[in-house]
């Protein structure tokens, strides 16, 4: 027994661990996003796409590790939510492949759609991308519409112990207002995280001073998100079991009781908040200032780990 809750453990720090990092590298999505916005010449937008451009498949290949590594792990959880939840997945998957579409294609002489398709390609990623993800991932917190039946696998004909209840597929965990909140959160996260890197990354004066100028209102909505997300989670209720009956009830305060358990976990976030808010705010208020996506980057990955 002893060994299996370690190897429990070992797999939701590996899993969580990719999702850390994906959300970080998600700042390729977050700078697509401002592709029509932040540019004003159209040498900006080029530089905006050539920098990007050498970055989006740590972040495709990190979706499909994060994804596998569900699957290796806990397989009952991935065939629930990846394969009942299917049209949710499904949008955001394709969203990342218009994006890698996009990158091929749009530079190539005679292309079919034309290169300003192509870049709406990329910022529909970069709108669709993050949100969806950050849905999908609140589900974890608020609960995902599925129902498990163990008798189902002696059906000979369908032998499918899980599904989702209800024709929509995923697509009704965007009418939960806190799964919506954590979606908006990691959206601005990654156009601030976009922004950040376009800092360290690009090299024209112009584009610089706008780019820090879009950091003040995208930061500012990150944090209401995040910080609404945050506070209503540690008030909510969360599974607990009891230790002598070792029966699953709903725990008040299950989430911020975890926090005061387990100290270190405790530190770790608080560590990576502090970190984000560091990198934000320096890059605001110091011009010179253009390592701001190291410490924010580096405080992402602590935070959501």
């Amino acid at each position: 027994m002893d060994t299996y809750v370690l190897l429990q453990h070992y797999w939701w720090f590996v899993v969580s661990l990719l999702a850390a990092i994906l959300v970080f590298l998600l700042f390729v999505q977050g700078g697509n996003s401002l592709l029509l916005s932040l540019p004003k010449t159209e040498a900006q937008r080029k530089m905006m796409v050539n920098s990007t451009g050498r970055k989006w498949e740590f972040t495709f290949t990190t979706l499909v590790t994060f994804g596998g590594g569900f699957f290796a792990s806990f397989p009952l959880f991935y065939s629930t939510s990846f394969g009942g939840a299917y049209w949710l997945w499904m949008i955001i998957l394709f969203s990342f492949v218009l994006q890698a579409v996009s990158y091929e294609f749009q530079s190539k002489a005679g292309n079919l759609l034309g290169q300003k398709t192509y870049r709406m390609f990329l910022v529909i990623n970069g709108v669709l991308g993050p949100l969806l993800l950050g849905g999908a991932v609140a589900t974890f917190f608020t609960g995902s519409n599925f129902l498990v039946n163990k008798e189902n696998i002696t059906d000979s004909v369908m032998p499918v112990i899980s599904s989702w209840a209800n024709t929509w597929h995923g697509l009704d965990a965007l009418l939960n207002p806190w799964n919506v909140a954590l979606g908006l959160a990691v959206f601005f996260l990654a156009r601030v995280q976009g922004l950040l890197y376009f800092l360290n990354n690009i090299n024209d004066e112009e584009l610089n001073l706008r780019t820090r100028k879009a950091l003040i209102p995208n930061a500012l909505l990150f944090l209401v998100f995040f910080l609404s997300f945050v506070i209503r989670t540690l008030l909510a209720e969360g599974y607990a079991v009891n230790p002598d009956t070792q029966e699953i009830f709903m725990q008040p305060y299950k989430y911020a009781i975890n926090f005061v358990e387990m100290p270190t976990i405790l530190v770790t976030f608080l560590v990576g908040v502090v970190l984000v808010l560091f990198g934000i705010g320096r890059s605001v208020f110091s011009k010179k200032f253009d390592k701001g996506i190291w410490f924010s980057g580096i405080g992402t990955v602590l935070t959501v780990l």
